[in-house]
């Protein structure tokens, strides 16, 4: 756990180094936020074979890969010369990173008995959703001192304790098996959602690029069609227990429904963790570290409800923490909509605080309700499957709120209107789309229900 909040804390402080990247770099927004996207999208492309990596190798040979790519792209990193070598970094990191999170999960649902998942999870949840609003706040600490270099630098030392540790303690808690590595499956995931996101993020590119730009839309359509033929592709090899991503877990109601509330909290989330310090710092004069500060109080609210959240589910079920917090994701979101450049900090911070509560009373239940209703042979792959789907989002939602608020404020600069105006009208757009679209899973999270198998126990060592 200690060392999957160590890779996740890491996938988020480029938000706020990203304007002093783009500065010594010579790159435009667009082309900065790759840095974020690429890290995510590299994750939904390896966390679906992540269930064979964990079945061939164990949880200690897995375990041993994950640590040692995130620490050879986090060296990387620190040393690259250039933004081509700075974003190889980042997708080497992403390859360890995309292993850690569902190993920590279906070794968690492997172990930990039934009534107690819900506790356990909360502590999951303080990594998912914690640690990513901790990295500006971080990022920001560090850059000031020590640059864009020393964010890395910070984390390259503790990387390599967890890899020491690892060495020294982990252990298997699962057996190992020769399953093989289906290649077309894992070439289908590559085109599907590099073309998905490379479409959303040409959205944003096109503002700057005019005709000369790629359509946007044919790697849109590219990636739904080769979406499609990787679903086509699982439910064949599914008749012989062969697929790299089992889909029958979507034949639950409740992982049906989680995962779509999932989808749209995983969007809102990294399109605001992204846009947010952008604006608090090239529109509204906040420096790195001010910008780091403003989301501090958030995200020490998520980590510290994580474990409370966890036992509050374990006593009253999903629903009662569901509905009040998708609730309060909405209104966070929808207040930072109103933005403007003499918005005061304390607003910014309010907003940024509900947005921060509601996301830590949807996390764990979802978790543990999507989880809870599988069966034990079932929790790998649906454990890739919700981490395929948090990054995807995650990944589809930082491109899509940086699309709509370029082409937002390119349209009103060209007016006449500021481009401190221009950037907090655009964003404004970006967070009152979110809140539209978050308001349809208030909806959907009375759907959730307690799983039956709470109070059972599958083993484990």
């Amino acid at each position: 756990m200690a060392s999957a909040f160590t890779v996740i804390l890491n996938e988020t402080t480029m938000s706020v180094a990203l304007p002093p990247i783009m500065d010594e770099l010579g790159i435009t927004p667009t082309t900065g936020q790759w840095l974020t996207t690429a890290f995510m999208l590299t994750m939904a492309v390896v966390i679906p074979a992540t269930g064979f990596l964990i079945n061939r190798l164990g949880t200690r040979g897995a375990y041993l890969l994950a640590m040692s790519l995130f620490t050879a792209g986090t060296a990387l990193a620190m040393i690259a010369p250039g933004f081509g070598v700075l974003v190889t970094g980042r997708v080497v990191q992403a390859t360890g990173t995309a292993i850690m999170m569902p190993l920590l999960m279906t070794t968690i649902m492997t172990i930990v008995p039934a009534h107690m998942r819900g506790r356990v999870m909360g502590n999951v949840g303080l990594v998912i959703a914690a640690a990513p609003a901790l990295g500006p706040t971080l990022s920001g600490a560090v850059l000031e001192p020590l640059g864009w270099r020393g964010v890395f630098g910070v984390v390259l030392p503790i990387s390599v304790l967890a890899l020491v540790a690892g060495v020294l303690w982990i252990r298997d808690v699962s057996d190992k098996d020769a399953h093989h590595l289906d290649p077309l499956s894992l070439l289908l995931t590559v085109v599907a959602f590099g073309g998905l996101v490379w479409g959303l993020s040409g959205l944003g590119e096109g503002a700057h690029a005019g005709a000369s730009a790629v359509n946007p839309f044919v790697p849109l359509g590219a990636g739904l069609v080769f979406l499609g033929l990787f679903i086509w592709r699982q439910i064949a090899r599914q008749r012989t227990n062969s697929a790299l991503l089992d889909l029958r877990t979507f034949l639950e109601r409740n992982f049906r429904v989680a995962i779509g509330i999932m989808t749209v909290s995983m969007l809102a989330m990294f399109g605001t963790l992204i846009v947010l310090p952008l604006v608090l710092q090239d529109a509204m004069g906040f420096t790195p570290l001010q910008s780091g500060l403003t989301v501090l109080p958030g995200g020490l609210a998520m980590g510290l409800l994580g474990p409370v959240v966890g036992r509050w589910y374990d006593r009253v079920g999903p629903r009662p923490l569901l509905v009040p917090g998708t609730v309060l994701v909405t209104v966070g979101i929808g207040m930072l909509a109103f933005l403007h450049p003499g918005t005061s900090v304390f607003y910014v911070l309010g907003a940024h605080v509900l947005l921060s509560l509601g996301l830590s009373a949807v996390f764990t239940p979802l978790f543990s309700s999507a989880l809870g209703v599988l069966k034990p042979h079932q929790y790998s792959h649906g454990s890739a499957t919700i981490n395929t789907v948090q990054q995807v989002a995650g990944a589809a939602g930082t491109a899509l709120f940086i699309a709509i608020m370029t082409l937002r404020s390119d349209a009103l600069v060209e007016t006449g209107v500021s481009a401190a105006d221009a950037m907090t009208s655009g964003a404004g757009l970006a967070f009152g789309v979110g809140a539209g679209v978050m308001a349809l899973t208030i909806g959907l999270a009375m759907l959730i229900r307690r799983p039956e198998t709470d109070g059972d126990f599958h083993g484990g060592h």
